[in-house]
């Protein structure tokens, strides 16, 4: 076995496995791509062999070793096919990335599920207010680069692109648009959609919105 010799755990509407898989495109890292199709209910064996902890996808099999949690994954990518690095090679730079990926992690999709599950005007208008103000973070962070690091899509845009995916059924049931608020982040997702790394591994929008739905059916929101 070599390093081609790697494998996904993944489900279709996670965004975390997303951000692994724009991570393995731009890398141009060949992989098998194993779905778990029942994480509402069973899980596989694999599944719960390999992330006995949590288990929850994603989980990258890399000769056959597990590596789990979607940032730690992306990391892993980046220092085991170092061509074409993810993260920026100034130190400064790099923690900097490390801070935002933070961030990114603890408040972007808990403040847009709190949109999705609110019940009440009241809840789903603070929980809107919430998810505004982190995105104005991000938007002021991003300012007028082309990606968060500069002129090179990266890190940080990896770990938040696969999220965007949401961000729809996050507007549907806010009623607002990142665009009409934050018009350079707006521009961020469209610049970084067109790139085939990501157009290729996030799923449609659409498609979340109807899993959103039916999820909110299930919750007993709807």
């Amino acid at each position: 076995m070599g390093k081609d010799d790697v494998k996904l755990l993944s489900m279709w509407a996670s965004p975390f496995c997303m951000r692994v898989k724009v991570a393995l495109a731009e890398k141009d890292i060949p992989y098998e791509e194993i779905l778990e199709n029942n994480l509402l209910g069973g899980k596989t064996e694999l599944l719960l062999k390999s992330n006995p902890v949590h288990q929850q996808v994603p989980v990258l099999l890399h000769d056959e070793k597990p590596i789990l949690e979607s940032t730690n994954i992306v990391t892993y990518i980046d220092e085991v096919w170092p061509s074409k690095p993810l993260l920026p090679t100034c130190a400064y730079e790099k923690a900097r990335a490390r801070f935002w990926a933070d961030y990114i992690d603890r408040k972007v999709h808990p403040a847009g599920r709190a949109i999705w599950t609110a019940k009440g005007e009241d809840e789903l208008e603070a929980a809107k207010k919430a998810f505004l103000d982190i995105l104005m973070f991000l938007d002021g962070t991003l300012g007028d680069k082309d990606y968060f690091s500069g002129e090179n899509f990266g890190f940080v845009d990896i770990l938040l692109i696969g999220l965007t995916s949401w961000f729809p059924a996050f507007e549907k049931y806010g009623s607002f648009t990142v665009e009409e608020h934050y018009p350079r982040l707006a521009a961020w997702i469209t610049r970084s959609y067109a790139r085939r790394t990501v157009s290729e591994s996030l799923a449609n929008p659409e498609k979340i919105i109807n899993f959103v739905v039916m999820l909110r059916q299930m919750f007993g929101i709807e």
